[in-house]
């Protein structure tokens, strides 16, 4: 397994670094040979972060993180959660096949937008006021915060639905493995799935 640490706003150490590939190696009891495994460590102020994505030999991926306030205390709790879930979905990720080459992945954006009224927004920790009803209400702005990019891989609804509690995610999007529609698998409140599917045919 290629296995790899990235610093970020921090000393590089080698005792950290080994202390993550030992806990990291904790996960071959459970998975598949990984192909590779990067970690990447950061700090901001107090709060020590940790990282974690593996690639497996069937195309999909094992992702964790966890923050605390010492770095051997997040990477722990971090392994620990990734433990879980992989023992948890440890006979399906055996029998998984390698992902179908005739459906290609396909990009896609997730941006986080937040909504603020100009004029209104709150200061000093007080609520906006309260407007009279004869006072016309701004228009609301909306600004994007923030954009990541990813692939939609292709895949069967139950291994998108293994992948999304993988990754701790809420929501997965993916192409259905059998005629390349893009669709959608999320968490809902009552512990089920939702899928949200495309037309067959269109993209």
């Amino acid at each position: 397994m290629q296995f790899a640490v990235t610093f970020r706003h921090m000393e590089p150490t080698e005792a950290l670094k080994a202390y993550a590939k030992e806990r990291m190696e904790r996960v071959r009891k459970y998975l598949p040979d990984p192909i590779s495994c990067h970690v990447v460590l950061s700090t901001e102020r107090h709060n020590h972060r940790i990282d974690v994505n593996f690639q497996l030999h069937n195309g999909l991926s094992v992702a964790g993180h966890e923050t605390t306030e010492n770095m051997y205390s997040s990477i722990d709790l971090c392994i620990a959660k990734i433990e879980r879930q992989v023992r948890k979905y440890k006979g399906k990720l055996e029998g998984m096949k390698a992902r179908p080459h005739h459906v290609q992945a396909m990009p896609w954006n997730h941006s986080i937008v937040s909504e603020a009224f100009h004029g209104l927004e709150e200061t000093n920790g007080k609520p906006a006021p309260i407007l009279p009803p004869d006072v016309n209400t701004p228009n609301p702005e909306f600004k994007v915060v923030k954009t990541e990019k990813f692939h939609a891989q292709p895949m069967s609804v139950s291994d998108a639905i293994v992948q999304l509690n993988l990754h701790h995610e809420p929501f997965l999007v993916f192409r259905r493995d059998s005629d390349g529609g893009v669709a959608v698998v999320y968490k809902r409140e009552d512990g089920a799935y939702g899928l949200i599917e495309t037309p067959t045919g269109a993209s």
